[in-house]
């Protein structure tokens, strides 16, 4: 019978129904009575890549399985299994549909799933800024939770496709600790340490603290990255009722001029060797400074209504350079222009809501309202740029020359506010929200009705726009038994947009509404979790990069109306005993329905993967001689892929991508040895566009490469 199970489990995991999990990790857990309000971290079972609850920050206070909404968390343990250091390192592997498309290498990740960019949160507030935010490193992060679809209703502005929410580490109340020494290939050092505890013995106050540093070069030459991040957090049990939180996060960088990442050429893609590097010895480097400083109260005033109020200050300052060419003929002859990009980012927070149960009748009522307050402000120095060759002396293929102009020198006399002129987006928004979910029949049948109200006035490219509208939400969950759910919603977004076009056009904001269907499903005993979604995304206003753009220029485009289609299916979790996976695919197509001047009817919408398949399996002994003992193994396929970007006249499509990884790790008291090689198969893999002044430009990813990893935790 057990044979039969087993055999059962692992056919329903690979054939159907994929997974939406949340991981367990760090919530801010409501307690059930109100004698004493404390974060609780609930940790999953050893190797858990599942977990069936979201964080408080998503404000949803109902477990995944009863939310009729696609929502995936990718766990900690996932995180460390896959030795994931920031959110470019192969985050989107583990979500269906989601993908990783280029700019600018490691400095930030743009993530697109079911359409279009995701819209980049941590601890719920919307953080995303044309060129941001700078990438996190998961030496602070518990895990990061991926809503699908419309999230504009329970975060602030947000897309129709959806958003990704990085949830911090936060104390716990046990004393405890873990320190990691990884190295790797191209010159990978890092440290990273891990205190949690408590400061006074009664439990009142409590901190965390992680520190990281870290050293790493990569295949080409002259490319380089030193960061550092510090991320310490104290909370506060002001009485049994009230919990105060405070957290400051820093991150530094110093790297090499961000336009190393990309190859050029006018014949076509991967025309050019994987280390070919356009970078020179002598430039300076791009130094770039991160703060965040958070505060957030919780209140349970009793077992039913809970109060949240959180405000929150980032700072981002860099400065820098870019590169890109500025001539690439047939013959390989490239000019290669350095331009100054020194950048602000500054962005405030207050978010205030409640969370609340009340009976009429036999109608139980989850309800949640709040208000959202933010302010953005970003701009930036690309005007001054120096050519580092004359036509001739420097060649694609490797022939070099001597910088015919010599390095560059750029003039920082002024403030970055005079000398970024016009190059200024300046965003100010107010939201009211208010859901009433409706539990009918001993909570089997619940209808979710809930609408917000968005104002926002925005400054963008010295365009001034003032824009409010009402999006309503309806969702329908019904659990079929304890172990699944169906449920159906109806969600609309508006989203204001920052660009401008070459015209001198300033862009219109996005609006959207999302139809979804999906099944839900926890598996024997809650061991591993399924989800299946079908989902028609209607989209106005879209933007698409400019593919005429110079590294100093970034005009956009914007289409009419788009279409995105999709299916999704996911899976994660204990398969079998020792045996956990993580599983997903995604059908997507996305059409413009509405032409414009520079797209017609019927033409593919940039940025997504037609088919997108992931797959990580862990293998784990429990006993005898190979007790702790591992084994994993992951692959990603795609075909059908887009560009990032409006490809123009180009003739040549990505192709197919294949990449397979594994890994082996050892585990047992405290001590964790892990082992992971990438592009096992040493395959030439990209991302890349086209531009309409005449050549092909993509980033290539490693060649095989590994990572070594020794964890102890105390």
């Amino acid at each position: 019978m057990k044979k039969r199970i087993l055999l059962l489990g692992g056919f329903l995991a690979m054939a159907a129904v994929g997974v939406s999990a949340a991981d367990v990790d760090s919530l801010y857990k409501t307690p059930t009575n109100d004698k004493m309000l404390k974060e609780v971290v609930v940790k999953g079972t050893y190797g858990s890549y599942k977990s069936d609850n979201i964080s408080k920050s998503l404000r949803l206070d109902r477990p995944v399985l009863m939310i009729p909404q696609s929502i995936e968390v990718i766990t900690s343990k996932l995180l460390a299994d896959q030795q994931i250091n920031t959110m470019s390192e192969g985050v989107v592997r583990n979500v269906s549909g989601a993908m990783r498309l280029e700019h600018w290498g490691d400095l930030y990740s743009r993530i697109n799933m079911r359409g279009s960019r995701a819209s980049a949160f941590r601890n719920g507030m919307n953080i995303t800024s044309t060129w941001g935010p700078l990438n996190e490193d998961m030496s602070f992060v518990d895990h990061i939770e991926f809503v699908k679809g419309p999230a504009g209703f329970m975060m602030s502005n947000g897309e129709p496709s959806g958003i990704y929410n990085v949830v911090t580490k936060r104390p716990t109340g046990k004393k405890q600790g873990e320190v990691n020494l990884t190295t790797g290939a191209y010159d990978l050092y890092r440290a990273a340490l891990d205190l949690d505890g408590k400061v006074t013995g009664d439990g009142r106050l409590l901190y965390r603290l992680n520190v990281m540093g870290q050293s790493k070069n990569s295949q080409r030459q002259y490319e380089f990255q030193k960061r550092f991040s510090l991320a310490p957090v104290l909370s506060y049990q002001l009485n049994n009722k009230t919990l105060l939180t405070a957290e400051y996060v820093l991150q530094y960088a110093n790297m090499s001029n961000v336009g190393s990442y990309y190859l050029f050429s006018t014949e076509g893609y991967a025309k050019l060797p994987r280390k070919t590097s356009f970078l020179d010895a002598g430039l300076d480097p791009t130094v770039i400074w991160d703060n965040n400083l958070t505060l957030n109260l919780q209140h349970q005033f009793n077992k039913d209504w809970k109060l949240t109020a959180q405000m929150a200050y980032f700072n981002y300052q860099q400065q820098g350079s870019s590169m890109w060419p500025s001539y690439l003929d047939a013959a390989g002859n490239m000019v290669r222009r350095v331009s100054i990009w020194d950048a602000s980012n500054e962005s405030k927070f207050a978010q205030i809501y409640v969370n609340g149960v009340a009976n009429t009748g036999k109608v139980v009522h989850h309800i949640l309202g709040g208000l959202d307050f933010g302010d953005k402000e970003y701009m930036a120095d690309w005007s001054k740029g120096f050519n580092l060759d004359s036509i001739g002396t420097y060649k694609t293929d490797g022939g070099y020359q001597a910088a015919y102009y010599g390095l560059p020198t750029f003039d920082r006399s002024k403030s970055l506010r005079q000398r970024a002129g016009t190059v200024q987006v300046n965003q100010s928004y107010t939201g009211v929200y208010l859901q009433d979910e409706l539990g009918f029949f001993d909570d089997q049948l619940r209808l979710t009705l809930a609408g917000r109200y968005t104002s926002v006035k925005e400054n963008s490219y010295g365009t001034l726009t003032h824009t409010q509208k009402i999006t309503p939400r309806v969702g329908l969950s019904y659990s079929i038994d304890k172990n699944t759910a169906a449920y159906a919603l109806y969600d609309q977004s508006f989203v204001p947009q920052s660009g401008i076009q070459r015209s001198g056009e300033s862009v219109k904001p996005i609006t959207g509404n999302n139809i979804e269907f999906g099944l839900k499903r926890q598996w024997f005993h809650d061991r591993w979790n399924s989800n299946v979604a079908v989902y028609r995304i209607i989209k106005n206003n879209q933007l698409s990069s400019d593919p005429s753009n110079s590294a100093s220029e970034s005009y956009v485009l914007q289409l009419g109306q788009t279409k995105t289609e999709g299916v999704e299916l996911d899976v994660q979790g204990e398969i079998a005993r020792g045996l956990s996976i993580v599983v997903n695919y995604a059908l997507t197509n996305s059409v413009v329905t509405k032409a414009t001047e520079s797209y017609a009817k019927g033409d593919h919408v940039e940025g997504y993967a037609k088919n997108l398949a992931n797959a990580w399996l862990t293998y784990r002994f429990s006993n005898g001689i190979f007790d702790g003992l591992g084994f994993s193994l992951g692959a990603t396929y795609m075909n059908g892929r887009s560009t990032w970007s409006y490809s123009g006249a180009s003739n040549q499509s990505l192709p197919d991508y294949f990449r397979l990884d594994g890994g082996m790790s050892w585990s047992k008291n405290g001590l964790t040895v892990n082992a992971n090689i990438y592009n096992i198969l040493d395959k030439y893999l990209y991302t890349g566009s086209y531009s309409t002044a005449g050549y092909y430009y993509w980033q290539a990813e490693a060649p095989v490469n590994m990572k070594l990893s020794v964890a102890y935790r105390f």
